[in-house]
């Protein structure tokens, strides 16, 4: 049991990263406002940084060279389910009175949600083999979180959340983290292998929620002249996302 102990702390710890967006509740609203749409555009190349970088190498090392094509496979299916999922939310908005919140917000709150499961998972397998391994990989995880969860808490903000519901959904969604421990503790020799191939499926999630949402309302919002500084912010997001991919 003891090892259970380590799994839900270490998840519970990477989910406490998702408060990391606790700092614009001393922001006044002009100067949000103002870095908004930096912060969307960070979380565009974090986005797609941690599927090219991160997620993908990974599920292409574990399955080998013979399963490239179900890792690829895997990819479209989740870019394919996320473009069907918008357009299920955004004509359930249809027959809504209500439209504040843009389709976007809840698509990365369900693919942050994703990739919080697999995170847990990936930290329970890793404390099964040894507990060293396991406090690697929470580390790991965490400094991989940060870049991401600044990223995404931004673009919350900015498809309508208030801030404080900002803050407890992003935390609900980390939350799904320790989920995913107690699922990777309990049925590792069950689930095996299978695990796996989430890791191209949310892949596939950050790439549509990056190149279908937020990039275009990036080029929607700012003209061409005063672009450079959000394009700056988005190589940003790649960059950190390329720094702390070992």
């Amino acid at each position: 049991m003891l090892l259970l102990l380590y799994i839900l702390i270490s998840t519970i710890l990477v989910s406490a990263i998702s408060f990391v967006g606790v700092f614009t509740l001393f922001l006044k609203e002009k100067t949000l406002d103002r870095i908004l749409l930096f912060l969307v555009a960070f979380s565009a190349g974090a986005l797609l940084g941690g599927a090219f970088f991160h997620l993908l190498p990974e599920a292409i090392e574990k399955t080998g060279e013979a399963n490239v094509l179900k890792v690829f496979s895997s990819l479209l299916v989740g870019f394919c389910a996320f473009f069907i999922l918008e357009h299920f939310i955004n004509w359930h908005h249809c027959h809504k009175t209500h439209h504040s919140i843009s389709a976007f917000s809840y698509l990365i709150l369900i693919s942050d949600g994703v990739h919080n499961l697999i995170d847990g998972l990936i930290i329970a397998v890793s404390f099964v083999f040894s507990v060293p391994l396991g406090i690697a990989t929470t580390l790991a995880v965490a400094f991989h979180e940060i870049p991401q969860e600044i990223g995404d808490f931004g673009v919350l903000l900015y498809g309508g959340f208030k801030r404080l519901r900002a803050l407890t959904f992003n935390f609900l969604s980390g939350l799904i983290a320790v989920a995913g421990g107690l699922i990777g503790f309990f049925l590792f020799e069950k689930i095996g292998e299978a695990t796996i191939y989430l890791l191209p499926f949310a892949a596939g999630n950050f790439i549509y929620i990056a190149s279908a949402d937020l990039i275009p309302e990036i080029k929607q919002k700012c003209p061409i002249r005063k672009s450079l500084p959000h394009f700056f912010a988005f190589l940003l997001g790649i960059i950190f996302m390329f720094l702390i991919k070992d």
